[in-house]
């Protein structure tokens, strides 16, 4: 009943995350006059643009907020292939829950209050982006599994997460530390190698040219 009531009282889609205790913060350390402008140029977007579809579809790491019925919150990561965050339309975001420890902390909160966040990071060029919305776990659906497996992945899917999309903000880039995928390295590494070996061959062969001009 509060989330309905908090739902029907926002006026911008950052209130979602900017509750009135949030903005009096704001107003008391001096932030809130730049946030105000943000929310009447049109606040944070409530759809999944191409960009942040792009972004969804590289991820291989994320993270799922969740809070139960006392209010205590949980995070839990995910992980996969690229692509195994799948966009079904501009407001749903799908991916198969695979099995794991069996504890099923996020389905048991989700059971009690259905508000979820996800945090999705990429380090490699320091972006960050917060989503808010609902999420809901779907049991026994082998076509919607079928449908969001990724392809060749060798788990054990359980059961699919549909998270809707409420509101999205990008974070600065400030204090993301720079790291790399361990494939992406590799990769680079194996192209570094190739680069030098072609490099080694031409300066054999100019020198060996080089000997057949001498007098």
């Amino acid at each position: 009943m509060n989330g309905k009531k908090m739902e029907t009282s926002r006026k911008y889609s950052s209130d979602v995350a900017f509750t009135p205790t949030i903005k009096a913060v704001q107003t008391r350390k001096g932030s809130r006059n730049a946030y105000h402008h943000v929310e009447e140029r049109g606040s944070w977007q409530t759809r999944i643009t191409p960009d942040l579809a792009a972004f969804i579809g590289a991820q291989t790491s994320i993270f799922l907020a969740t809070v139960n019925a006392e209010g205590q919150p949980y995070i839990q990561h995910r992980g996969g292939p690229p692509g195994f965050l799948r966009i079904l339309d501009d407001r749903t975001i799908g991916f198969v829950d695979y099995s794991g420890n069996r504890q099923y902390v996020t389905q048991g909160n989700l059971a009690d209050n259905p508000k979820a966040h996800l945090f999705l990071i990429d380090y490699a060029h320091q972006r960050r982006i917060k989503i808010w919305g609902d999420a809901r776990v779907i049991e026994g659906d082998e076509q919607l599994i079928e449908k969001l497996m990724p392809d060749g992945y060798k788990v054990r899917p359980e059961q699919v997460i549909l998270f809707t999309v409420s509101a999205w903000d990008e974070n600065c880039s400030q204090h993301i530390p720079l790291r790399f995928e361990a494939a992406d390295v590799a990769s680079a590494l194996t192209e570094r190698d190739k680069r030098i070996k072609t490099l080694e061959a031409e300066i054999k062969q100019l020198r060996e040219e080089t000997r057949g001009a001498s007098p």
